[in-house]
Parts: structure tokens; sequence; C-alpha cells
């Protein structure tokens, strides 16, 4: 079976200049250009399409995709399999939000009492997961299984006083690294202060804290491009600021 772009768009359920964007990115050619000039795909390029609405549905960027189905050993199989867990994960994020919501609402009613804890689980957890989806095998590679489990427990368990405090320090630490980068100056006081106040968030995440594994963390939010991307992205080079930041705090720690 063949498709234009047309018929292709609308079996898919997207636009047809989604695929000719695809196509200009070069993450789905299209099998041929017929004698008319017409985009023509085959089946293998509906299954490619699969695999890329399925990635997308995950939340990965189009950069990502392309960089993994492009891979001389893109298993397809397997990728199938690891989109049916990621599925089958968030559907359970989905189920956590909607008892939440059921609790919520019983609560309200007076119908039953609800704990502030039980008030934040489904986010808690949808935060792990993002967590995991985005980073969770370079720091499991890094730290180990572990560590992660460790981490992602604690944040489990904080209590609302917790939750709010870990969330005040992140703004915190985006505030004061962002008139920081002002000063040019990773050693001034006020890098100096950011560097400190990241260590502070990370002991709401970590077991246990250690300079070197701050330092460790600092470099790889500079060699991984997806944290690279998180902290430059209001100013470009505020995640080697932060490295050098940390570098320097740590030091003296």
């Amino acid at each position: 079976m063949e498709y234009t772009v047309q018929k292709l768009a609308s079996l898919a359920g997207v636009s047809s200049r989604t695929l000719r964007y695809y196509d200009e990115i070069g993450i789905l050619k299209p099998a041929r250009i017929n004698s008319t000039g017409y985009r023509i795909y085959g089946q293998a390029e509906v299954d490619q399409l699969q695999q890329i609405l399925f990635y997308r549905e995950l939340g990965i960027g189009l950069e990502d995709i392309k960089l993994i189905i492009t891979n001389p050993s893109f298993d397809a199989r397997k990728a199938l399999t690891e989109h049916r867990q990621k599925l089958i994960e968030k559907r359970e994020q989905l189920n956590l939000l909607i008892a939440n919501v059921e609790k919520t609402i019983a609560h309200k009613e007076g119908r039953m009492e609800m704990s502030d804890k039980e008030k934040f689980e489904g986010f808690k957890k949808k935060m792990i997961d993002e967590n995991e989806e985005k980073y969770g095998r370079e720091i499991r590679e890094k730290y180990g299984n572990e560590t992660m489990n460790r981490s992602n427990a604690q944040l489990l368990n904080m209590t609302k006083k917790e939750y709010e405090e870990v969330t005040a320090l992140a703004e915190q630490v985006t505030k004061t690294l962002a008139e920081a980068m002002k000063t040019g100056n990773p050693a001034g006081d006020l890098a100096q202060k950011a560097a400190e106040l990241h260590k502070k968030w990370l002991t709401y995440y970590w077991h246990e804290y250690s300079k070197e594994a701050h330092a460790g963390l600092a470099q790889m939010y500079v060699d991984d491009e997806r944290f690279k991307a998180y902290y430059d992205k209001e100013q470009p080079g505020t995640a080697e600021f932060l490295r050098d930041a940390i570098l320097i705090f740590t030091s003296k720690a």
C-alpha cells in the first residue's frame, strides 16, 4: 500500500504540513517522488511514522527522535516493547491523578479525611517519571541505581512543607544564578550563594551530600546536552557558569 502526503496525513491523524516538515528535517523521507512531483510513502515509512508518533506521545523532542530512529542499531521491535512499558507507566500516572481528584472531592464533601501528603501523591510521581524519562539513564549510569532509587523515595515521602520548601529553593537558585550571571564572576558572592542554594536544594533529593558528587553533577550539566539546554534556555552560558561556581564552592567546602 502506498500513500500520498494527504492520504498518510489523514490515516495518521496529523497534518500534511507536519509530514512535509518531517521530510525537510530528515526524520521521515518519502519512499519516492512520483512523476507529478508528489511524495509517495510505503509500508516502511508508515511504520516509521508510527514510531515517531509513539515517541512524540512520550514527550521526546524531534531531534532526539531522529537520533534514535536513524541509528543503525535501532531495533523497532525492542522500541515497541519500550513504548508499551512507558505507556503503561503513563496510564498508572493518570490513574494516580484520577484517584487524587476523587479523594479530594470526597474530602471536600466531608466523606473522608485526606492528609496533606496524599494531596501531592500524583504530582510527585509525575515529577519522578519525567526525571526518569529525561535523565534517568545517565544518572543511574553515573551514580548507580541505589542512589537514584533513594532520591525517588525521598521525593515521594516529602511532606507538604518540604515540597513547598524545595520548590521555593529551586526558584531561589534560578533567580540568584541569573543575578550572578550579570557579574560574570563564578567566584563572586552571588555565584557562591547560588552554589550554596543549589547544595541545599540537592539535600532534599539526595540521601547524603558529598562535594565530589555535587561537582560531578555540575559537570554533567555541561556535558549532557539536555541539562545544558535546560540551564541555557534563558541565558546561554548559564550551565558553564553554574558548573564553575559549584566547582569553586566544593573546592572550599
